[in-house]
């Protein structure tokens, strides 16, 4: 036979009550924890303050004579008048006018001067021109009677030809390491000379080096604009470079 459960002394009847209960009272506890706040306290230390009363010193007042300076001796008092004139002769500036009237008469120059006498000298005016913009470049040896396009490239394959036959690389300069461009900027001028030999690069052994070969040039035709001769400009880099073997 099955034994039956009274129902009043079930304890699992009233189980979800007793969670709920439970859970609001940690929701409490929980809540009342987080808001707790706390000071920190600290104890200064509680000292004995003596008051000393100070004592007010009495100065005396001292007084010193001292003798007062003699007085200044009297001074004469004249009682002669000089009567003075209240009105002087005053000389007036007289300012001359300097414009002139149509009465005056303008004075003829002393010498009449000619045309014929006045001379004139006539100034030769340096140019130079940039080899670019040359209207006929300067003629290396050996590129005569040929087009102005012509003339250009035979200058350019003259002026590798002779780098390459001058060029000797200084023996310092490659004990030392040294390498890389040089710029030079030279003058061609009106008698075909080559002038104001210029240069710039990494080293002065370079630049000297590129200054040598560049004086070596040969004479050239000078380059012409309109129909005379004239200076022309003309920039040229040179490559130092060695392999380390």
């Amino acid at each position: 036979m099955k034994a039956k459960k009274n129902p009043k002394i079930d304890i699992g009847r009233n189980s979800s009550i007793y969670f709920a209960i439970g859970l609001n009272i940690m929701l409490l506890l929980t809540w009342k924890a987080l808001e707790l706040r706390t000071y920190d306290r600290s104890t200064a230390p509680i000292e004995l303050v003596t008051m000393e009363t100070e004592v007010d010193e009495d100065i005396p007042i001292t007084k010193i004579d001292i003798p007062l300076p003699p007085p200044p001796p009297p001074v004469a008092i004249s009682e002669t008048i000089q009567v003075v004139e209240s009105f002087e002769d005053i000389e007036e500036t007289v300012i001359e006018s300097t414009e002139s009237s149509q009465e005056d008469a303008i004075p003829a120059p002393p010498e009449e001067v000619a045309i014929e006498d006045v001379k004139t000298e006539e100034v030769e005016e340096v140019v130079e021109v940039p080899f670019a913009v040359i209207e006929q470049i300067p003629l290396f040896p050996g590129c005569e009677g040929l087009s102005n396009a012509a003339a250009k490239a035979c200058f350019q394959e003259k002026m590798n030809a002779h780098i390459k036959t001058h060029f000797n690389y200084p023996e310092k300069a490659l004990e030392l390491g040294l390498q890389g461009r040089v710029s030079i900027v030279f003058i061609i001028d009106e008698n075909g000379n080559i002038t104001g030999v210029r240069s710039r690069g990494p080293d002065k052994l370079l630049e000297q080096e590129a200054e040598r070969i560049i004086k070596e040039l040969p004479k050239m035709k000078p380059g012409m604009q309109r129909g005379r001769p004239v200076k022309v400009s003309y920039t040229l880099p040179i490559f130092f470079k060695f392999q380390a073997q």
